[in-house]
């Protein structure tokens, strides 16, 4: 099984997450280059998704995932369904994204009121709830780093699991009618923060790269089913 991956960062890098999580697939990263945490940041990379799309279907991949949660969605949710539309029919192969990722993981959860925590400024915020109010999703409260920058010192790499932990805590404990814990920013490294929110919260927890290798190894015909990183992927 191999996945390419239209990747936000300006080498072809995949996400460590991809191998620990499934070793048994290959992951094909194709790179685009995001400036910044901003529209500004997302204009340098967005016309780079589909020739990037294109290349990855020339290797032979069995389907592609356009990660980037915020790159796919700060144009608006028409747009990542547009994206996605676009990658399908000039590769005919199965496609999804990181923004369609977090709103399938919700759905396969059984979300419908979530307590949010990311890590961008305001104007990108706006277009997160535009995006999970579009598929039906309460954001019922939305905490966040304030990040703009993409890379190195102060972005979101830099936020360590402790951080994102408490973080997310503070957003459920503002939307305590909230069913779901959402985490959005394929920056922020959040593979191990589901357990220990899960085990304290008692709610599920969804956060952008795990959730979205989930959903691209599943376009391949993988169950997505990985034990020990919380309840989306443990059935």
């Amino acid at each position: 099984m191999k996945i390419g991956l239209v990747v936000p960062t300006p080498e072809d890098k995949v996400s460590a997450e991809g191998a620990i999580m499934y070793p048994d697939v290959t992951f094909v990263p194709r790179g685009t280059g995001v400036g910044s945490l901003t529209a500004e940041g997302y204009d340098k990379a967005v016309d780079k998704i589909i020739p990037a799309a294109d290349t990855l279907a020339a290797q032979g991949v069995d389907a592609i995932s356009l990660f980037g949660t915020s790159l796919t969605f700060y144009r608006g949710p028409e747009y990542n369904e547009y994206l996605q539309e676009e990658v399908r029919k000039r590769t005919g192969l199965k496609v999804s994204s990181m923004s369609t990722a977090i709103v399938e993981g919700l759905r396969a959860v059984g979300a419908k009121r979530v307590a949010v925590t990311t890590a961008y400024a305001k104007p990108v915020n706006d277009k997160l709830q535009e995006l999970l109010e579009f598929h039906g999703f309460e954001v019922g409260s939305l905490e966040s780093f304030g990040i703009t920058t993409f890379n190195g010192p102060g972005g979101a790499s830099s936020k360590s699991e402790a951080d994102i932990i408490a973080l997310a805590g503070s957003a459920h404990d503002k939307a305590p009618a909230a069913d779901a814990i959402l985490i959005s920013c394929g920056g922020l490294r959040t593979l191990n923060v589901h357990k220990p929110l899960e085990d304290k919260y008692g709610l599920p927890v969804v956060s952008s790269t795990p959730a979205a290798f989930w959903d691209a190894v599943r376009l391949a015909g993988h169950s997505g089913k990985v034990a020990g990183y919380g309840q989306l992927f443990a059935s």
